[in-house]
């Protein structure tokens, strides 16, 4: 029997731009891991909390300073793990035909972007795949993404936008790594259903990592 894993279309909504139905979206999410993931769900309640309760406007603000301007992390799960490399090539090929085969509209993002993969698992037929996918790629990808939402990276990043853009937009001043706590509920959920294999996490660091440690490096 096919094991449910539906779960994910409502968790890669969380990872969507948030619109005037995100505070509802975000609570059937918390009722949903409440009920099956509960480690997941105490992880997610202190986001869940503080968005639920700030208008759109800052939860669009804190989504964008996390995932696109100046970004803490990004949601293309490819280039956390390989950067520029070849190799995220052949990832977004071999995804492409995925999400063709199963019917998975990507919109106007690319094969790798997270919400597009969350919800291309339930849709896949061959576990092997799912498996693989879940312990070689998001899984991977979520503890970095993780990582760089601690206080070091956000600082290094900062100086790497500064040097780059001459100037830094100002970040908001509270809660401003919230969104580190739903990649800690999904990966807890993702880790429950899988077994994340935690040997392959630290092996690789993503090329942008690699240019903000070698900048520290060099200023200092």
């Amino acid at each position: 029997m096919k094991k449910d894993i539906t779960h994910y279309r409502f968790l890669a909504s969380l990872f969507d731009y948030p619109q005037a139905d995100y505070t509802d979206r975000m609570l059937a999410a918390q009722r949903q891991l409440d009920e099956r993931f509960p480690e997941a769900a105490a992880l997610l309640r202190p986001f869940t909390e503080f968005m639920s309760g700030a208008n759109l406007a800052v939860q669009q603000e804190l989504f964008l300073r996390s995932f696109d301007v100046q970004a803490v992390t990004t949601l293309d799960l490819g280039y956390v793990l390989f950067g520029d490399d070849y190799k995220r090539g052949e990832l977004l090929v071999n995804l492409n035909r995925e999400h063709r085969e199963a019917e998975n509209d990507c919109g106007v993002e690319l094969s790798d972007h997270l919400p597009n993969v969350l919800r291309l698992l339930p849709k896949l037929n061959d576990a092997e795949l799912v498996n693989e996918l879940a312990n070689r790629i998001i899984g991977p990808a979520l503890y970095r993404m993780i990582r760089g939402f601690e206080p070091e990276q956000v600082e290094l990043k900062d100086k790497f936008y500064q040097k780059q853009h001459k100037t830094l937009i100002e970040r908001p001043s509270d809660h401003y790594t919230i969104f580190q706590k739903l990649l800690e509920a999904l990966y807890a959920v993702l880790n429950a259903d899988f077994g994340i294999e935690e040997k392959e996490l630290a092996e690789k660091t993503s090329d942008f990592l690699k240019n903000i440690n070698t900048e520290a490096a060099l200023e200092g």
